[in-house]
């Protein structure tokens, strides 16, 4: 059995989370972001949920991952299906989750090693 060491802890990893904020490692964002192992792009979106458009999806399936987690405030909601386009295109999966279970599902993608982005937004203010 080969042995290495678990570099995990050198990533992005979310710490803390609530319908208005995420934390990654010891940094508090409370507006829209991107969240990938290597890089933060705090500058993804500037408006909720509701605001998401094609834009937006562009910017995502620029990012070169595997996986796509949205995580679209304390419930789950779906973006509409044309707004999915450029990740199809792409070849990224998308899975669409509550904040909560996204920066979780994300922790664990990450510890993994998996090629994996979270794009989260917050409910409004």
């Amino acid at each position: 059995m080969k042995l290495h060491l678990d570099k995990s802890a050198q990533y992005n990893t979310i710490t803390r989370y609530d319908a208005h904020h995420v934390q990654v490692g010891e940094t508090r964002y409370e507006s829209p972001l991107v969240v990938m192992p290597e890089r933060i792009d705090a500058d993804w979106h500037t408006g909720g949920f509701d605001s998401l458009d094609e834009a937006a999806f562009a910017r995502l399936a620029g990012l070169g991952c595997e996986i796509l987690i949205l995580g679209t405030g304390m419930r789950q909601r779906f973006p509409q299906p044309r707004l999915m386009r450029a990740l199809v295109e792409a070849g990224i999966g998308l899975e669409v989750m509550d904040l909560g279970s996204a920066c979780r599902t994300y922790n664990i993608l990450v510890a993994e090693h998996r090629n994996v982005a979270a794009a989260l937004v917050f409910d409004p203010a």
